[in-house]
């Protein structure tokens, strides 16, 4: 059974190749077919506990009309220097 190349992802492609040369053709597609079959599984949905605390702080103000962040948005960091303290917004040019 031939592997179609063109659907593979370029790491996959590669990974066919060292197997094809290590191990020959024919048991090289049977490995890869198994070892694709092993990474089929769903990655799960990772989430940023920072960013979801941000959308919570910032969620009472969804509907204020005055409110505004721009096109491009702000950054938030943490305040660096000596006795610095709290988080400091700048807007993104």
């Amino acid at each position: 059974m031939t592997i179609d190349q063109s659907t593979l992802t370029k790491g996959q492609v590669r990974k066919l190749n060292a197997l094809r040369k290590s191990i020959g053709d024919d048991i090289a597609e049977d490995a890869f077919s198994k070892w694709m079959k092993s990474q089929t599984k769903t990655p799960k949905e990772v989430r940023d506990p920072v960013a979801d605390a941000l959308v919570t702080a910032l969620s009472n103000l969804q509907n204020d009309k005055s409110f505004k962040l721009g096109n491009k948005g702000y950054v938030v960091r943490r305040a660096k220097g000596k006795g610095m303290s709290g988080f400091v917004a700048s807007k993104v040019s």
